[in-house]
């Protein structure tokens, strides 16, 4: 906006010397933190190219165990090769076009910062898509639903996945919790130091990485936090029966494999005017492996 000018002053009366200032800098959208990479296994990624792919993933056979007595003979087992599949059957994409003459006349390069958002907003969906799946697949251990108004009470909630996993047999290392924004919120409420750097042994540095809470575990558990666990918003899971509740997870990284593959970004000539098109598509896969080392809790946060 021009500068007002005293009554009387006609000096350059219509203004048009005075430049419009456009910033280079550009208000970008918050990014939201990705966990899938981080709590699933991603060893098949490799053996995918595109869309309708199969990878078939040979089951761990469970060996019997009988009594013994000297001299008796012994009965051997037969080994199954069952499998289960993991096929790449989703698959989202984006696509726009920059003007030649937009292109050449703007001051920032909308081509590349555009690619970027659409990259970030198939990361976000894939995310949601991969955590929906992991939380309704049928078999995994429900935790005691809860009121959870206290610090100790959120706390409760991590300590009973992990002994849902115990159960289990499921191996300590490599254990996940994800959890909405709000559910840190009060496991860090006044009265409870679980989530004080000092009682949790670290440097006080925030590792906030991939959605990462912290590296220190708690019940044995890595804490991630995500909102797609949130009632409202872009890209949230929806499961039925949750009106007035949050959902926390907790897992192993072995139960649920994920196949993830940028199969293209392009740029190519739009046919019916001087502009590029840019796209891109991103197809992945995901499956529950070992739904017995899942766990579901439904949490009132008040």
């Amino acid at each position: 906006m021009a500068i007002t000018a005293s009554a009387g002053y006609d000096n350059l009366p219509s203004g048009n010397w005075l430049p419009s200032i456009y910033s280079q800098k550009v208000l970008k959208y918050f990014r939201r933190s990705s966990v899938v990479e981080g709590i699933t296994n991603t060893d098949y990624a490799g053996e995918i190219e595109n869309y309708g792919d199969t990878v078939r993933i040979i089951k761990e056979p469970t060996i019997s165990v009988s009594s013994y007595t000297k001299g008796a003979q012994t009965n051997l087992q037969n080994l199954a090769d069952d499998q289960t599949t993991l096929v790449v059957n989703t698959a989202n994409y984006f696509a726009f076009k920059v003007d030649d003459i937009e292109e050449r006349q703007s001051h920032v390069n909308w081509e590349s910062l555009a690619t970027s958002s659409g990259a970030y907003a198939l990361k976000r969906k894939y995310d949601r898509d991969v955590l929906e799946t992991i939380s309704t697949t049928s078999g995994i251990n429900s935790g005691t639903a809860v009121t959870a108004n206290t610090g100790d009470l959120a706390h409760s909630v991590i300590a009973e996945s992990a002994r849902l996993l115990d159960d289990q047999e499921v191996p300590e290392e490599n254990r996940w919790f994800v959890a909405p924004p709000i559910f840190y919120e009060q496991l860090g409420a006044a009265g409870s130091k679980v989530m004080d750097m000092s009682v949790m042994g670290g440097s006080g540095e925030s590792p906030l990485r991939n959605g990462l809470v912290s590296e220190v575990t708690i019940s044995g558990m890595k804490l991630y936090k995500s909102t797609a666990l949130n009632r409202s918003g872009t890209d949230i899971i929806t499961i039925s029966g949750t009106s007035n509740a949050y959902f926390c997870m907790g897992g192993h990284m072995s139960a649920a494999a994920t196949a993830s593959h940028i199969a293209k970004t392009e740029v190519v000539r739009d046919p019916d005017s001087f502009s590029d098109v840019v796209r891109g598509l991103h197809v992945y896969g995901s499956k529950v492996l070992r739904a017995e080392a899942i766990t579901r809790t439904a949490v009132v946060l008040t």
